[in-house]
C-alpha cells in the first residue's frame, strides 16, 4: 500500500482541482433547477424575452460550470444571439457537439436561418442543418 504524503503539493493541487470541478457541477445543477422553476413562471406569463435570457444563462452554465459545451456549440449560440428576433439559445442533447435550440420570433426565422448558416459555414467550413419546429400542447390521451 502506498501512503500519500498529504503535504505533497502535486497531490493537494489535484485534490483541490477535483473538488473545484465537483463544486462547479453542483453549482450548475442548482442554478439549472432554479432556472427551470423560473422558466415555468415566465412561460405561463408569456414573458418570452426573459425566458430567452434563462436559455442563454443555461448555456453559459453548461459551458462554464458543467463543461459539456464545445467551440462549435458556443459559436452557434453566439451567432444566434447577434440576430434580431432571437430571444434565447442554448446547447441541447449530450453536449460536445451536436445541437442548439433557439427561440426565434416568427417574423425573423428566415433571417435567422440565413445568418446562422452563413456565419457557421464561414467559421467552420461546415454547412449546418437547421430545423424549424413549433411548440405544441404535448402528449394527450385520445378518446
Amino acid at each position: 500500500m502506498v501512503k500519500r504524503n498529504l503535504k505533497d503539493s502535486a497531490y493537494n493541487d489535484r485534490r483541490r482541482e477535483c473538488q473545484e470541478g465537483v463544486l462547479k457541477r453542483m453549482r450548475h445543477v442548482n442554478s439549472e433547477n432554479e432556472r427551470v422553476k423560473k422558466s415555468v413562471s415566465l412561460l405561463k406569463s408569456f414573458d418570452f424575452s426573459s425566458f430567452g435570457e434563462c436559455m442563454y444563462e443555461s448555456h453559459r452554465s453548461l459551458r462554464d460550470d458543467y463543461e459539456v459545451s464545445c467551440p462549435e456549440l458556443d459559436l452557434m449560440v453566439e451567432l444566434a444571439r447577434r440576430i434580431k428576433g432571437t430571444l434565447g439559445a442554448r446547447m441541447t442533447g449530450a453536449g460536445f457537439g451536436g445541437c442548439t435550440v433557439n427561440l426565434v420570433a416568427d417574423e425573423f426565422i428566415d433571417k435567422f436561418k440565413e445568418k446562422v448558416f452563413q456565419g457557421y459555414k464561414k467559421e467552420t467550413g461546415i454547412s449546418p442543418e437547421i430545423y424549424i419546429s413549433t411548440a405544441e400542447d404535448g402528449v394527450n390521451r385520445i378518446g
